[in-house]
């Protein structure tokens, strides 16, 4: 009973330090202290403690036995392996909803496409996040393939601490290949939006500026 009663403030905690973190306020690494946590925010442990295990779940945070929790710190071999399968599975995605899509489903799409061409560098750190999930969600609604979606979506999850740093940087890129992802779909053309959507994964991993020193890395992530 005690869990359903946190329950909605565990989660505003969470959504709360999720956003501190991927903002890069915490960095890697960094120790996250229950009791100044819940100082901070002006909560009691439980909510902290319960949040703290959740965004564990989500791969954000590492609990670690008599360290406590931590930001989750990724190797540069654990950073490409994850984007391999993310890119991967984007791909599947993309391909799935060119061959599926339908008028309706296309129609929001479409209105998500042109709301998120609206952000700008400018833009808050979670509204940059949140119109890029919608994004990904309506691309993978039209996929229509429940198990590929729950896969996605967690490693998305795993994800947010390696793009978050870049998705400011780069935010006019990020939907110009959105762009380019969603004609692919239009047009029917499932191998194409396959291929763009696999490279915006690997885009988007970078800032613009080494886009053109990482091909070179690409080449072997690709291999």
């Amino acid at each position: 009973m005690k869990a359903i009663e946190h329950s909605p403030l565990m989660k505003l905690v969470a959504d709360r330090i999720r956003e501190r973190i991927l903002a890069g306020e915490f960095a890697p690494g960094a120790r996250l202290a229950e009791e100044r946590l819940s100082a901070e925010l002006g909560v009691s442990r439980m909510p902290v403690r319960e949040a703290l295990r959740a965004l564990a779940a989500e791969g954000i945070v590492t609990i670690e036995p008599r360290r406590g929790a931590s930001v989750t710190s990724y190797s540069d071999e654990q950073v490409l392996e994850l984007v391999e399968v993310r890119s991967t599975l984007e791909a599947l995605n993309a391909k799935l909803a060119a061959k599926r899509s339908d008028p309706r489903q296309i129609a929001v799409l479409e209105r998500i496409l042109s709301e998120g061409s609206k952000v700008n560098e400018r833009s808050d750190l979670a509204e940059l996040q949140g119109a890029n999930d919608r994004f990904h969600e309506a691309v993978a609604a039209i996929a229509a393939n429940s198990v590929l979606t729950q896969i996605v979506r967690s490693l998305r999850e795993r994800t947010a601490l390696i793009f978050a740093p870049i998705s400011r940087k780069r935010v006019r890129q990020n939907w110009e290949e959105h762009a380019g992802i969603v004609r692919a779909i239009i047009a029917g053309d499932a191998e194409l939006a396959a291929l763009l959507a696999a490279r915006h994964v690997y885009n988007a991993a970078q800032t613009p500026e080494e886009a053109e020193t990482a091909k070179p890395r690409r080449a072997r992530m690709r291999a």
